[in-house]
């Protein structure tokens, strides 16, 4: 029946500036724009939806309740790690390396949770 996610969404407060963040930090397109809504999308077809939000930023922790954090996939991680660091991401505490994975937090610009990802072993 469900094939799969086509996109998640994420209200902001400047759906514009967010949306940008995502094309010049991590490499998305805008593949549609309506003034106040935007839809990123990812090289390999996956999207996020950036719409307006009714109100500011609201305090938010990792372990919240909610949708916590978008895990994003990448061929290369030390390349993306790399990348990102020299575009001034900032990451939340220190890489998780092991045999099976590769992982590493942050935030966009708004506080929302983020990681790469790049698995070395299939979840199964």
């Amino acid at each position: 029946m469900v094939k799969g996610i086509e996109h998640a969404a994420i209200a902001s407060p400047d759906t514009e500036k967010l949306a940008k963040w995502y094309v010049e930090t991590l490499g998305f397109v805008i593949n549609f724009n309506s003034g106040k809504t935007f839809f990123v999308k990812a090289p390999d077809g996956s999207m996020i939806e950036i719409i307006a939000s009714e109100s500011g930023l609201a305090p938010k922790a990792m372990k919240d309740a909610g949708l916590r954090h978008l895990a994003l996939t990448v061929g290369d991680y030390d390349a993306a790690f790399a990348e990102l660091k020299a575009k001034g991401v900032s990451f939340l505490g220190e890489p998780i390396v092991n045999a099976d994975v590769k992982v590493a937090f942050f935030t966009d610009i708004e506080g929302n949770f983020l990681h790469i990802i790049q698995r070395l072993k299939p979840l199964g």
